[in-house]
């Protein structure tokens, strides 16, 4: 591939949003990377030169030219996979208005339930960050927002200062599809937040001025970047001493079980989560059966 074709296809960003915010591996990354990869060429031999204009028919044409060729179903499942979490992508980010591959057919198989921490583990991992140095203010900053909000890493560095409404602990938060929702955050994270705005982001920025009004600021004084998020939270949760798979996203799966599992309502829930679609959000009524039990039990007459 062309550095020209990479560029009009985007394709090193969706490299990037793989690997810092979905946390994927680095060969499973490699490995997306180079099915996109085959669907740009399909794409181009049918004369597109970007992901522009692109729809469900040309997606069919594709699953079917690797039908047809023989590939083995589990390989154009992972292909299909490849193909959705694209396109997911292009529309998140505002490249393209909507997502052609949401219908596109495939076999299906049982959703994973994602991975979360306990509120033992949160508590550890959130007390580890000790002291008043400035990249400790800041990083204790974005650990307590992203949970006490669930946003996603993306959300998180898009965060402006104007989005926050500290009098009524509420931030805006522009999700998916460039829509808003107004999330509200505790007075733990609150605290964490003044500490940031006051002591910590001025030293960030200096006289540089490159991350004027960003909410979230580099070592460097430059807008905190989705790379140096997913870093940040990898190298806390390591110093915290917590030995399970954690990314930004574990942090999003753990504000949303530990919600539901203290009584929530999920439609409240899927407000929060920014979910257009209430199933999404019920995948996290099945971490914790007692949570359904306890439901049951409450609400049915005849319990």
């Amino acid at each position: 591939m062309t550095e020209e074709t990479a560029q009009r296809f985007h394709t090193e960003r969706f490299e990037d949003y793989l690997r810092f915010e979905r946390g994927l591996t680095a060969t499973t990354t490699s490995a997306y990377a180079a099915d996109v990869l085959e669907l740009i060429s399909f794409l181009e031999s049918e004369g597109f030169a970007s992901p522009h204009g692109v729809g469900l028919a040309q997606l069919r044409e594709f699953v079917y030219s690797l039908r047809e060729t023989g590939r083995a179903a589990s390989s154009i499942r992972r292909k299909i996979s490849a193909v959705r979490s694209y396109f997911g992508f292009l529309q998140a980010e505002g490249i393209i208005d909507g997502d052609p591959s949401e219908l596109l057919e495939g076999p299906k198989a049982r959703r994973a339930l994602p991975a979360v921490l306990s509120e033992a583990e949160i508590e550890s991992l959130l007390e580890s960050l000790q002291g008043s140095d400035p990249l400790t203010l800041r990083d204790r900053s974005i650990l307590e927002l992203m949970y006490a909000t669930g946003v996603r890493i993306s959300e998180l560095i898009g965060l402006r200062i104007r989005d926050l409404d500290l009098d009524e602990r509420l931030v805006r938060v522009v999700g998916k599809g460039s829509k808003e929702r107004i999330v509200p955050f505790g007075s733990v994270a609150l605290d964490a937040l003044l500490a940031y705005l006051s002591e910590a982001r001025p030293v960030l920025v200096g006289d540089r001025g490159e991350g004027a009004g960003t909410l979230y600021i580099s070592r460097r004084g430059r807008p905190l970047s989705r790379k140096g998020a997913w870093e940040i939270v990898r190298r806390r949760v390591q110093a915290a001493g917590i030995g399970k798979d954690v990314t930004p996203h574990t942090l999003r799966h753990s504000f949303a079980t530990h919600l539901l599992q203290g009584g929530a309502d999920i439609a409240a829930v899927q407000e929060m989560l920014g979910h257009a679609d209430i199933a999404t959000t019920q995948i996290y009524t099945h971490l914790d059966r007692g949570y359904l039990t306890d439901v049951h039990r409450r609400y049915h007459p005849r319990a």
